[in-house]
């Protein structure tokens, strides 16, 4: 397992956060996502075999929200 830290820009409240950590969960291969909204941090563990950085941007990107 690996581990990312990503910045993403534009969660403003739980229901943001809840968006994003489920999006990424549906991810093949995501094991956990932990999300502190207001600090725009999302750190996501997952198998790099399953998943790779552009699955979980593109996740991300697909709910409407920023990836730095």
């Amino acid at each position: 397992m690996e581990k990312m830290a990503l910045k993403v820009a534009g969660m403003t409240c739980g229901h943001c956060e809840e968006a994003v950590k489920n999006a990424l969960m549906s991810i093949d291969g995501v094991a956990s996502v932990s999300i502190a909204f207001l600090e725009e941090q999302v750190e996501v563990e997952y198998d790099p075999e399953k998943a790779n950085r552009n699955h979980l941007i593109n996740a991300i990107k697909d709910q409407g929200y920023g990836v730095a």
